[in-house]
């Protein structure tokens, strides 16, 4: 069995790598806790590759590290790389994103994942980016999910990711959307 490191300290996001990873042969574990990787990319790719190659590096075993947010049309892809950093907690994100775009009628949006697979060596094996499209509503609405969620609408649902199920929502979002395009070239790199 091979091990992999996922470049993160969240064990929801690792749970979440781990289902999508399943189906491989695999020893799956979170990066060291003292392993500080700062996130200066310009892109979500910058920062998806920024981690993988420090956590491959620091452990000596392949690395996959993800990074993903929420791009708005009229803000000029705002907040972006900052999706997390944009206000001090999700309730605020929200509030200073919904005010953004008050009386602004183009509200497209996306949000994207990236991700990107290093070896010990620090050479990216792959990269692939997921988007998922959808429109910021004017309030919130739902009750699940977190972050950007409840303001989110996926194109061709009406609904917000907060007002789906954790499956109809994983198999929508960015994050799967990515991981559809990773799989195979993991499948090949593991043979």
């Amino acid at each position: 069995m091979k091990n992999l490191i996922i470049a993160t300290k969240n064990q929801g996001k690792l749970k979440e790598f781990k289902n999508f990873l399943h189906s491989f042969q695999l020893s799956i574990f979170a990066q060291p806790n003292e392993l500080e990787v700062d996130e200066t990319g310009k892109s979500f790719m910058d920062n998806a590759r920024l981690k993988a190659i420090a956590a491959a590096k620091y452990t000596s075993q392949i690395a996959l590290a993800d990074d993903s947010g929420l791009c708005v049309e009229s803000l000029g892809g705002a907040p972006g790389v900052f999706s997390s950093r944009y206000a001090n907690n999700d309730s605020e994100r929200i509030c200073k994103l919904l005010k953004e775009l008050e009386n602004i009628a183009n509200r497209n949006a996306y949000f994207a994942a990236s991700l990107c697979l290093s070896s010990p060596s620090g050479q990216i094996l792959f990269e692939v980016e997921g988007r998922c499209h959808g429109v910021i509503v004017t309030e919130p609405r739902g009750k699940n999910g977190f972050g950007y969620d409840p303001v989110f609408e996926v194109n061709g649902t009406g609904l917000t990711f907060a007002e789906m199920d954790s499956q109809q929502k994983s198999s929508l979002s960015h994050r799967s959307n990515a991981f559809k395009l990773l799989l195979p070239k993991l499948k090949t790199l593991l043979d």
